[in-house]
């Protein structure tokens, strides 16, 4: 039955191939379960992908040498890299920023790692509230494409990220700051104009 399936679906998909050709970037993107359309992103699709890849690299260095020790966020952009979260002094601190800058690919570095015990439970499904919160506002607002800026929450701090004009900016960071359980907006924006 599961090989009859298979065949069925090839048989439909088989003869539209051809048309699906200039869809792989988005059918990849699709697979590694990000849900964003690449073809809407002013990134290339190779730096979408670099981003992930930077994320996935710096997050494995960190918890490598640190273990639970910390509680970092890698959040790439454009090959900037965003830091959020806790350690537990400057140095960690430092060096985390130092060990991330030294993933392949990265650009810069943003650090705004606090220096303090790691946040609760608690606080980071509070901050996922928030985050969905702010980005459902934007759909909400419909002032500028949605995967055009990306946001980050960590204890009441969003952080708003991506390629925009200055009046997305504007716009994200007004919405973004008038959304509940937001206590202060940063902005770490490369602008288009």
């Amino acid at each position: 039955m599961n090989r009859i399936v298979r065949f069925a679906l090839l048989g439909l998909i088989g003869p539209s191939l051809p048309a699906l050709q200039g869809c792989i970037p988005l059918l990849a993107g699709a697979a590694v379960g990000t849900g964003v359309l690449i073809a809407e992103d002013r990134r290339s699709s190779g730096v979408y992908v670099d981003d992930q890849g930077v994320e996935l690299k710096a997050g494995a260095r960190i918890s490598d040498k640190y273990g639970s020790q910390t509680h970092v966020n890698a959040t790439s952009f454009n090959k900037i890299v965003l830091l959020t979260g806790e350690v537990p002094d400057a140095a960690i601190r430092s060096d985390v920023a130092t060990i991330t800058s030294g993933v392949p690919g990265v650009r810069l570095v943003q650090n705004e790692l606090a220096i303090g015990p790691a946040s609760t439970l608690t606080n980071r499904a509070r901050d996922t509230t928030t985050t969905a919160n702010v980005k459902s506002r934007f759909i909400g607002k419909g002032k500028f494409q949605i995967n055009h800026v990306k946001v980050v929450t960590e204890v009441g701090v969003v952080y708003l990220m991506g390629l925009v004009k200055r009046a997305e900016a504007k716009d994200a960071s007004e919405i973004a700051a008038s959304s509940a359980g937001v206590k202060k907006v940063v902005q770490v924006f490369e602008f288009l104009d």
